[in-house]
């Protein structure tokens, strides 16, 4: 089963675009789905999330909020794919 890398964000977040961007890098070193969910869209994201993101979440655990390095999710990819 692919690894599922998820950016909670909504439109204007200046701090999601840089975490997006680290995702997007990880992307080409690594193979996972990458999904991105506009918290405005669902109810319980937005009363989750709404003063938290970017949250970036490995198949659904969370791993980062507001900042995320390349190597801190490639170290997290790993750890998911070695089980």
């Amino acid at each position: 089963m692919l690894t599922t890398v998820t950016l909670y964000t909504k439109p204007g977040c200046h701090l999601c675009e840089p975490v997006a961007d680290t995702i997007r890098a990880a992307a080409e070193v690594r193979r996972f789905d990458f999904v991105t969910r506009n918290i405005l869209e669902g109810p319980a994201d937005f009363a989750h999330y709404q003063f938290a993101i970017p949250v970036v979440t490995v198949n659904g655990e969370e791993i980062a909020r507001y900042r995320l390095s390349l190597s801190e999710l490639l170290s997290r990819l790993d750890c998911v794919a070695a089980g």
